[in-house]
């Protein structure tokens, strides 16, 4: 946008400054063309005075002097004809007038038909052509003959030349002036805007990391977008009210929730063997698989509260202790499913950065999946791969994975496949992740591999030494 804006400042400046130095410069043209002319025309009409006698009294050496002298001292060749055109007298300087060239021809009959010269095109540095005057004689009102004059141009030209580069110079000038001062004056206007374009994105990572959204403060700039700052602030911090009362509500209302539902099953858990009907047995047995399936959507949310809470504070953490320690620990609860854990890619000494105990609670969210939908007689496997300064684990499963369409939802908060509506859980496992990525600049991707099942990979950014 600076570049665009400075850009239309200077065309319009640049426009403003030849719109002005052009006219000027046709404008001194003009002038040192009317003084040449006027100067010219004045010792021609003189000459023409001069003329009336020598022609009368068929005596041109009256005159003759006068045009040497004239011709000398100013270079100017004169020559006076008759009334047939044939030349009377001359100055030293016959042979730059030709009377017999189409453009002095042309003058000699305008002056012999009584009709005075005019100052002709406009004169231009590159335009070599001499300024030719003629002026008729008249003695007694009747045409006796002409004066011509045959004027070099090259030093109105030259004047004319000296006063064009000094209007470019001024236009130079002013175009550098004018470049001088749009240019600040630009980012004086944009510094502002540029502020809050940086505190939006800020603000859209402080609403995906948890941290603190900061303040625009007033950087400046125009009243219009000082104003526009101050309004941004206060969406902002109502926007950071709105999160900590969410997360708050959040965190309070699962953490308050745990003691009557921790009374509940207890309660529950004491009226076991003291119910004889089978009707009232069967509710008991769902009332209690309800209190633990809600312990467990509370605890999840509590997770994804913490998650949410984390202020976006990363630690280094190695990945194959990590790794190795939780494959070892669900390995216990595969085992008493008949589900082998495998772990490949481990011993390379590597470190990703994290929330604390990030790293932990993705892994158990992809192995407690993965195991509670993989077959008996099976695998789970755990691959760590490395490239371009990232690592990649990937937990693949031999379940019965998810439909394509259902590829895209299955990270939503609550979603859970039709297929699996049966299997214990909140759908609130994959969320958790998705939050922990998002405050450590990974991500996550689910893909059906070969031979059917799930596999979800993990991407995290390594700590490079």
């Amino acid at each position: 946008m600076r570049v665009r804006l400075q850009a239309i400042v200077l065309t319009l400046v640049a426009a403003l400054v030849f719109g002005l130095g052009i006219p000027l410069a046709l404008s001194v043209a003009a002038s040192v063309q009317l003084d040449l002319f006027l100067d010219r025309l004045t010792d021609t009409s003189r000459f023409a005075s001069l003329a009336q006698r020598p022609l009368v009294e068929n005596r041109p050496d009256l005159i003759v002097d006068e045009l040497h002298r004239y011709t000398e001292v100013y270079e100017v060749p004169v020559a006076i004809v008759d009334q047939d055109g044939e030349a009377v007298a001359r100055g030293p300087g016959e042979v730059g007038i030709e009377l017999k060239d189409p453009v002095i021809a042309s003058h000699l009959q305008e002056a012999l038909a009584g009709r005075r010269s005019e100052p002709g095109p406009l004169l231009m540095p590159w335009n070599t052509e001499p300024l030719v005057l003629a002026e008729p004689i008249l003695i007694d009102g009747e045409v006796r003959g002409a004066v011509i004059t045959v004027s070099s141009t090259a030093k109105a030209r030259t004047e004319l030349l000296w006063w064009w580069l000094l209007i470019a110079a001024g236009a130079v000038l002013a175009f550098g002036l004018a470049l001088l001062v749009a240019v600040p004056v630009v980012r004086w206007i944009l510094r502002p805007v540029r502020r809050l374009d940086d505190a939006t994105g800020e603000l859209v990572a402080s609403v995906v990391s948890g941290r603190e959204v900061k303040r625009v403060g007033e950087t400046g700039g125009p009243p219009e977008l000082r104003q526009l700052e101050r309004s941004f602030d206060r969406m902002a911090a109502s926007v950071d009210e709105a999160l900590s009362a969410q997360r708050a509500f959040v965190a309070d209302a699962s953490h308050q929730l745990r003691n009557p539902l921790t009374a509940l099953k207890i309660r529950l858990g004491n009226l076991d063997g003291h119910v004889d009907d089978d009707l009232a047995a069967a509710d008991l047995e769902a009332a209690v698989v309800d209190a633990r399936r809600l312990n467990q959507i509370l605890d999840e949310l509590l997770s994804l509260a913490r998650a949410e809470a984390s202020g976006g504070e990363l630690v280094p953490v190695g990945l194959d202790e990590v790794v190795g320690a939780r494959v070892a620990d669900w390995t216990v609860v595969g085992a008493a499913r008949d589900i082998t854990l495998e772990a490949t890619g481990l011993g390379g000494g590597l470190r990703v950065l994290t929330p604390a105990r990030g790293l932990e609670v993705v892994l158990d969210a992809l192995l407690d999946n993965a195991l509670k939908f993989t077959e008996p007689g099976t695998e789970v496997r755990v691959d760590v791969r490395t490239a371009d300064g990232k690592v990649d684990i990937a937990v693949r499963d031999h379940g019965p994975g998810l439909r394509d369409d259902e590829l895209d939802r299955a990270a939503d908060r609550f979603w859970r496949s039709t297929a699996h509506q049966n299997v214990p859980g909140s759908g609130l496992g994959l969320a958790i992740v998705t939050e922990i990525l998002a405050r450590s600049d990974g991500s996550l991707r689910l893909g059906s591999p070969d031979g059917g099942g799930l596999q979800v990979t993990v991407t995290l950014p390594l700590v490079l030494e």
